[in-house]
């Protein structure tokens, strides 16, 4: 079965840290950006973070300095972590995968239509 899985999500603190993995079981993430969403309540989903296959890294603005993407291939999982906490930065927290071309600029991975979605994990931070 090709599923993304997310973990790592909790309840902290502001200003707290919290670190997401998102694992693939039944395909290889080597080949595939990876992008982070979330969507807090109320609000639409918006893009966190893409990294690409060779290790390129692009931010939203909101959460740039604060949070880093990194992936290790040999364990297949793609890592978010995240410092500085604040209580916006509540929400479900999702994993996606797509194969896309190294032409393409990276920002646009938080638009591209993703092979594969995780089903998220809750972050939470109380104030």
């Amino acid at each position: 079965q090709l599923q993304l899985v997310e973990s790592g999500g909790g309840l902290v603190q502001s200003g707290g840290s919290l670190r997401l993995s998102c694992a693939a079981s039944g395909f290889t993430l080597d080949y595939y950006t990876i992008g982070w969403f979330r969507q807090a309540p109320g609000k639409e989903r918006e893009g966190v973070s893409c990294i690409s296959s060779s290790g390129s890294t692009d931010y939203a603005d909101s959460v740039k300095g604060r949070f880093s993407v990194s992936r290790d291939n040999a364990k297949n999982t793609v890592y978010l972590q995240m410092k500085s906490l604040e209580p916006e930065d509540t929400g479900i927290y999702y994993c996606a995968a797509v194969r896309m071309s190294t032409l393409v600029p990276l920002r646009a991975c938080y638009y591209y239509r993703m092979d594969y979605w995780g089903k998220g994990t809750l972050v939470t931070v109380s104030s």
